[in-house]
């Protein structure tokens, strides 16, 4: 049975809105294992269509081609893949070797896809080129090699599986006559060695080394010299069988193969790699640094709230409209208010802005008329002096308490203040305690600034107003501040008739504003995982613009028995490749950032799952932007892959 049988092949090209022209009008061959055969012809003649056909590089359009029996128009594209992994090694006439591979790693090709182990290939490919004579020539990569040291490369890669059949396309025609002759006697030798030689040339000398010659013309076969019959022991092919094991151990095995050509091909074009990174690592940085910021900024803005306690409930005056004057809240409310059995105490608050004087300085401030009682329901130490008592507040004593960045501000030469006289307004009052610093709560306003005094003399001394500007009351059960709330609201409806007043619940407050925090830090994040997807975007323009730049490769790996599957594998790796590492820098710029923020002052909070989910999301983006080029590149034809220049 002939190892390859060809009946009624035929092929053409374009059809549709552009002319067909068939290339091979109904050629019908026979070639049988170990035969040296050669095919000339002209250029143009359609012999290279034929060797593409034979290669099961091109389908033909007509006609059946069986391969040991077996009809190859049945077979998927990851059979005919494995057809030419296993059965055909190709030489070329342009060498097709790939420009960033060393020798070794070009011949080592075929095995990779077939699934051979790392030293296995390793040893196969050293032990090929050293038959070749280019035992020193390893690591050399293709542009350090000669023509024809090359093209003894190709012949080595085209033997690395066996190599049972060779087809060679013109292999002499970029060579000088002694490369050339040199290849032809590699040929002859493997020819007696059993291999099937398929020899493609126009050059008739080349062709009378072979021991059979086709000759055609046009697209037709119009010469033969007839089967040399060879020894059924020379080239004797197995049943063709697919090698599920090899396809297994793609999978399993090479995954480390395919991330060291990913970052050979990174760092051969590093620069547009290091552009590409840019986005991936601004995208992943502001992801972390904004979520960090915007953690910190919001357990700020909580603990400086909550320093002043969760179980108040704050009462103002307000007016329900310009038409309805607002009664306030009067001294008699605040009877009513203390019989609440929810309510454990009524704190009375008399605030407004006045200018503070000592000696020859002066201060716009806010002061502050309250009880002593103060100190305690706000958890706001006195650290230097002691707070006014009842006492003081019943007698309407003229002492006060300031806040400390008002002690620095106003008397910054004094090492203690207390005992020290202020004036407020033309009113002396003696300072008896400094506060403990409490920040700011509210844009620059700051509770520090405050000068605090017994109520009675802001009443009567100060403000000459009796009536309090607000009050906090004190719920004895933290459980009860929703329901405390709503019978203050219900008193004072019933007092007043009117809703002249605000009642504002602490624990709401920070919730409320821990929810706007959370709700710009949410911002914050989608806008840097925009910047990540505009990053992901650029990934895959580059990768669309690398399919391209690489196509002949794409079409050298295919001719050496590369799957679709594998191709689809090396370039998503290198898409995630390159946004993993992108993600590692970005994760350790965005570090870097935040730690830079936290020495500067800034509340910065890192969370540990931002900078897993950041580094995540930046390897599916490598993934999702990366498929689309990958896809593309696995779908190429071979035989267009190989002629794009």
């Amino acid at each position: 049975m002939p190892l390859i049988s060809l009946r009624d092949i035929r092929k053409h090209f374009g059809g549709g809105d552009k002319p067909q022209v068939e290339i091979l009008h109904g050629i019908s061959l026979d070639i049988h294992a170990g035969e040296f055969v050669a095919i000339v012809g002209t250029s143009g003649s359609g012999k290279s269509t034929l060797m593409n056909i034979l290669g099961c590089l091109d389908r033909p359009s007509a006609g059946t081609y069986l391969f040991a029996g077996r009809n190859v128009a049945g077979m998927d594209v990851d059979e005919l893949a494995w057809l030419r992994r296993e059965a055909f090694g190709f030489v070329f006439q342009g060498y097709h070797l790939i420009a960033t591979e060393t020798a070794q790693e070009n011949v080592e090709i075929p095995a990779l896809y077939a699934g051979m182990p790392e030293h296995e290939r390793a040893q196969r490919a050293r032990s090929l080129l050293a038959r070749l004579g280019l035992e020193e020539r390893l690591q050399y990569r293709p542009k350090q090699l000669s023509g024809g040291q090359q093209q003894r490369v190709s012949i080595a890669r085209a033997l690395m599986n066996g190599g049972r059949i060779i087809l060679a396309d013109e292999p002499t025609g970029a060579l000088d006559s002694r490369s050339g002759e040199e290849v032809m006697r590699l040929l002859n030798e493997l020819a007696d060695a059993g291999h099937t030689i398929i020899l493609i040339t126009h050059d008739r000398d080349v062709a009378a080394n072979a021991r059979r010659v086709i000759e055609i013309r046009d697209g037709d076969v119009i010469s033969d010299t007839g089967v040399n019959r060879v020894t059924e022991s020379a080239g004797s092919m197995p049943v063709f069988t697919l090698d599920e094991q090899a396809s297994t151990a793609q999978w399993q095995g090479d995954m480390l193969e395919a991330c060291r050509a990913a970052w050979r091909v990174m760092w051969v074009n590093r620069f547009r790699t290091a552009l590409t990174l840019l986005g991936i690592i601004i995208g992943v940085a502001s992801v972390i640094v904004m979520l960090a910021v915007g953690m910190g900024t919001k357990e700020r803005v909580v603990a400086e709230l909550g320093a002043f306690g969760t179980n108040h409930i704050y009462v103002s005056p307000k007016r329900e409209s310009s038409r309805v004057p607002g009664r306030g809240i009067n001294l008699s409310d605040l009877d009513a208010l203390e019989e609440l059995p929810q309510i454990s105490y009524v704190l009375p608050n008399l605030s407004g802005s006045k200018v503070v004087r000592y000696g020859n300085q002066d201060a716009q401030t806010r002061i502050k008329g309250t009880r002593a009682a103060m100190s305690r329901m706000l958890s706001w130490p006195v650290v230097a002096g002691a707070f006014f008592s009842e006492e003081d507040d019943q007698h309407m004593a003229t002492v006060a308490v300031l806040g400390p960045r008002l002690v620095s501000n106003l008397m910054p030469d004094v090492e203690n203040p207390v005992g020290e006289t202020i004036l407020i307004g033309n009113v002396p009052f003696q300072v008896i305690g400094v506060l403990g610093s409490k920040g700011s709560v509210t844009g620059d306003e700051s509770v520090d600034d405050l000068v605090i005094i017994p109520y009675t003399a802001a009443a009567m001394r100060v403000f000459g107003e009796r009536d309090p500007t607000y009050v906090t009351l004190e719920v004895s059960d933290m459980a009860q501040v929703d329901a405390a709330g709503k019978a203050v609201e219900e008193l004072l409806l019933s007092r007043h008739r009117v809703r002249d007043f605000n009642v504002e619940n602490a624990a709401a407050s920070i919730a409320a504003q821990a929810k706007t925090q959370g709700s710009m830090s949410m911002m914050l994040a989608m806008i840097a995982v925009i910047s990540l997807l505009v990053g992901g975007i650029g990934v895959m323009n580059v990768m669309l613009m690398t399919v391209r730049e690489r196509t002949r490769e794409i079409g050298i790996r295919m001719a050496t028995g590369a799957r679709q599957r594998d191709i689809l594998q090396q370039f998503l790796t290198e898409a995630v490749l390159v946004t993993t590492v992108g993600g590692v820098t970005g994760v350790i710029c965005g570090l870097a950032i935040g730690t830079t923020l936290v020495f500067l002052g800034m509340p910065v909070i890192f969370s540990l799952s931002a900078i897993i989910g950041a580094f995540l999301c930046s390897v599916v983006t490598g993934l999702v932007f990366g498929f689309m080029p990958a896809r593309q590149a696995a779908r190429l034809d071979p035989v267009v892959a190989l002629a794009n220049e």
